[in-house]
């Protein structure tokens, strides 16, 4: 029964908001202010001491429904109120009390059980943001005023009091009033009781099935207030709520009044005459005492722009100008004779100076026309950037954009963009870069992946559609269908973006964005299987031929030898330990390319893709690596040969590795250790190992058993395989298979388990072979060392006359 009551619940929540899309928007206009005259509700008196006094005279000013565009001083006398407007009649936009002793009684109506109900679900629950309220009833607004549109195609005599279509709102924030003002199409009293007392009805709801029925829905029927209870959200602000309106189909104007925790609402008819409207309808908001702060000028002028910039129709709100003019200012007299008659004249020295005169006058607020739904054709690429930065405050222009409209099962538009500048945290989903519009109405930003996924959060960009309830939640946006369809969409559009960079002629563009964004699209590789076809093309890597420059799979695809089966890779933590791996010695020989990832997300990104272009990743680093050259005759004689020897190093081993084979990767290296082919490669190992927290004793279920594969080709492994024959048991044979595992776990890439114990081992090692090369020589250096002390050598005595005295030695000669 809960559930069904809900569903009820929801479904007059969705037909009372055409009520009150009809009633204050499709229906009704949105509404002035306009004060309850009830002998329980004593007139509140609304007068805006500001925006009502003049700079000059001080009198009291009257906006009215056309007022005059003001400029500069002359035009300050315009605002003094004629005696009649556009209509021959003044309008005051403040409340003012009204004597009701002539009036006709008020007439008291209860609401429909549901209607409170409604009332309190929407107070209490529907909307989370109270701000909302005047998108809310902006949006009927534009409902009574779109719906006048239209139907004055056929009945021009609804437009006989004015043709002007406007929104207008006036603030007294001294009282906390808001007036809401619209030239729509109004309502009658049966409306009014129909729309704002029941939700069984709504003029908007109504009107949409009549056009369907008539099969003229395409005829400019696209209603805001389809939703259908954003009326009520007057009462998330308000005490209390006055709607006066004024119907062309009708000669009375009548005014509907209700309070916040009321179970009724009173309608009685407009008799002030300067209350009177001539069409559409006027809402008044007595704002609670916390929410006064809504009746600021400022604060609403911002809510509008931020909700209802792009409305189709021009909304005015009251604001304070001031204009400069230079006044006179009086200094102290001086006296000057003059020359005729010597008579002494007192003249007055004038001097001016600039003053600020205020006053206020009505400021349009919205843009009528959004960019995205102009033809992209007439859109030049400034416009675009222009729009970017005033939206999101950017100061640089994007990389790209996309302008697009989608038809057929659900229609929205929507422009995205790239920035330029980098987004620093992946992992936030919650991201403001995304504005949802329903119907040019700004409903939210705040999403957490409904519109687009984690890993192309950092796509900013606008999307407005019409198949959309503008009351929408996070709860409705997860479970729309329509929703999901936008998605996929909008992801779609993204990844075609993207695309255009890649294949722009200027390479630098991909790479900055590339380096920007590029672990976005590794994230992608992850966690959207279904888009992997788009992500691939996308990614970018460094390789063995590239000469530290980044390539794309394609690039690589097509460098491909014929004989080539598969796309080889190894990971590392740094681009020179993957370059010179031993792994690569073999496919360096052959010249296949190999693909080094350095990136954490590198690897986990491969492998999450299997397969591109029908050619499937292949890590280097693991067992059972097929290079397409096998020899089984070869490969038979060489294992019968060393079959003895890997099993006395297995045996030696014992549990460190899994077995002992012979590698076909090798032709430098003695030996190396890969792992198995469904664990953990050795990069993984060691970033899983540098992740965990705690007791890494939970991580060896996926650490695998190695391989230890040799080189027959190497003299160690020749030597070893010598000993095995000879002397199997041999202390410094089965030290060297110690050093020579340990050793190879370090050049392929895993953490010793010991190095304590291998650093003894090599310094033994280094001691026995250094111990008798240098030691035996000791007597040329001790010789060198006293040959200067020797001078009474005979020999030397001689040379050194010889050298000393030349000429004696020649005489002797």
């Amino acid at each position: 029964m809960l559930r069904a009551s809900r569903r009820s619940l929801c479904a007059g929540a969705a037909a009372r908001r055409h009520a009150a899309a009809f009633a204050v928007s499709g229906d009704a206009a949105a509404a002035t202010t306009t004060a309850a005259a009830s002998p329980a509700n004593p007139p509140r008196s609304v007068t805006n001491r500001e925006p009502g006094v003049s700079p000059h005279g001080g009198k009291r000013l009257f906006s009215v429904l056309a007022a005059p565009k003001l400029n500069g001083a002359k035009s300050i006398s315009s605002l003094k109120l004629r005696e009649s407007t556009l209509v021959g009649r003044r309008f005051e936009s403040s409340a003012a009390a009204v004597d009701s002793s002539d009036a006709p009684p008020a007439e008291k109506f209860e609401y429909q059980a549901e209607v409170n109900r409604l009332m309190d679900l929407i107070v209490h629950s529907l909307y989370s943001n109270k701000e909302v309220f005047l998108r809310e009833l902006v949006s009927n607004a534009s409902d009574a005023l779109d719906k006048l549109r239209y139907l004055s195609v056929t009945e021009a005599d609804l437009l006989k009091d004015g043709s002007e279509l406007y929104i207008r709102i006036q603030t007294d924030k001294d009282n906390g009033i808001i007036t809401i003002t619209d030239s729509g199409i109004g309502m009658t009293r049966q409306e009014l009781v129909d729309s704002l007392g029941t939700i069984a009805s709504s003029g908007t709801a109504k009107f949409l099935k009549t056009l369907k029925e008539s099969q003229e829905a395409s005829v400019d029927s696209n209603l805001i207030g389809q939703f259908g209870v954003g009326f009520y959200s007057a009462f998330l602000v308000s005490d209390k709520v006055a709607v006066s309106t004024k119907s062309p189909k009708s000669d009375k104007q009548y005014v509907w009044e209700s309070e916040a925790e009321s179970n009724s609402y009173t309608i009685r008819e407009e008799t002030d005459p300067e209350k009177l409207i001539p069409r559409g309808t006027r809402l008044t908001l007595y704002l609670k005492r916390d929410d006064k702060g809504f009746a600021h000028p400022e604060r609403i002028q911002k809510l509008v722009k931020n909700y209802s910039q792009f409305v189709s129709f021009p909304i005015y709100t009251w604001q304070e100008k001031g204009f400069t003019k230079e006044v006179e200012v009086d200094e102290d007299p001086a006296e000057a004779k003059t020359e005729g008659d010597g008579e002494t004249k007192k003249e007055t020295k004038k001097k001016t100076k600039t003053v600020v005169e205020k006053y206020w006058d009505w400021e349009l607020t919205n843009e009528t026309q959004p960019i995205w739904l102009r033809n992209p054709r007439e859109v030049s690429t400034e416009e675009y950037n222009e729009f970017y930065k005033k939206t999101f405050n950017e100061y640089m222009d994007p990389l790209a954009s996309s302008h697009f409209t989608t038809e057929g099962e659900v229609e929205f538009r929507s422009i995205l963009y790239v920035p330029a500048t980098k987004k620093e945290d992946i992992t936030d989903r919650k991201t403001k870069n995304i504005r949802l519009y329903v119907k040019r109405v700004f409903i939210s930003d705040d999403f957490d992946g409904e519109l687009f996924p984690r890993y192309l959060s950092f796509v900013k960009g606008v999307v407005d559609s019409n198949d959309l309830p503008l009351n929408v939640s996070r709860e409705i946006l997860q479970e729309s269908r329509i929703v999901r369809i936008m998605r996929k969409r909008l992801v779609r559009k993204a990844f075609d973006m993207i695309l255009g960079i890649s294949c722009s002629e200027n390479r630098d563009e991909y790479e900055e964005f590339w380096e920007n964004y590029g672990k976005f699209l590794k994230l992608g590789c992850m966690e959207d299987k279904e888009n992997h076809k788009r992500i691939a093309p996308l990614l970018r890597f460094f390789s063995s031929q590239s000469n530290e420059e980044l390539i794309s799979l394609d690039e690589y695809v097509e460098s491909m030898k014929p004989e080539q089966k598969a796309i080889y890779y190894i990971a590392g933590d740094s681009l020179s330990s993957a370059k010179n791996a031993p792994f690569l010695e073999k496919l360096n020989e052959k010249g296949y390319e190999v693909l080094l990832l350095v990136d954490p997300m590198d690897e986990v990104s491969l492998q999450n893709l299997n397969s591109y272009k029908d050619k499937s990743f292949v890590d280097i680093s693991k067992e059972d690596l097929d290079l397409g050259d096998k020899n089984e005759e070869k490969e038979k004689e060489i294992k019968q040969e060393y079959s003895q020897t890997c099993d006395w190093i297995k045996k030696r081993l014992g549990e460190k590795v899994a077995r002992v084979d012979i590698s076909n990767r090798l032709s430098s290296s003695p030996c190396v250790l890969v792992a198995a082919k469904f664990g953990w490669s050795a990069n993984m190992e060691r970033l899983m190992r540098a992740q965990s927290i705690g007791d890494t004793s939970s991580l060896d279920f996926m650490r695998s058993r190695k391989v230890f594969e040799i080189n027959p080709d190497h003299e160690i492994i020749k030597g070893l395989n010598a000993a095995c024959r000879s002397n199997p048991d041999d202390s410094e044979a089965l030290k060297a298979i110690d050093i020579l595992f340990e050793t190879s776990m370090i050049s392929s890439g895993f953490t010793p388990d010991n190095p304590t114990d291998l650093s003894s081992k090599i310094y033994d090692m280094m001691s026995a072979a250094m111990a008798g090369k240098w030691a035996t020589q000791p007597q040329p250096a001790q010789t060198s060392q006293q040959q200067p002390a020797a001078p009474s050598s005979p020999e030397s005595e001689l040379l050194e006359a010889e050298v000393v005295e030349p000429v004696g030695a020649d005489q002797q000669k």
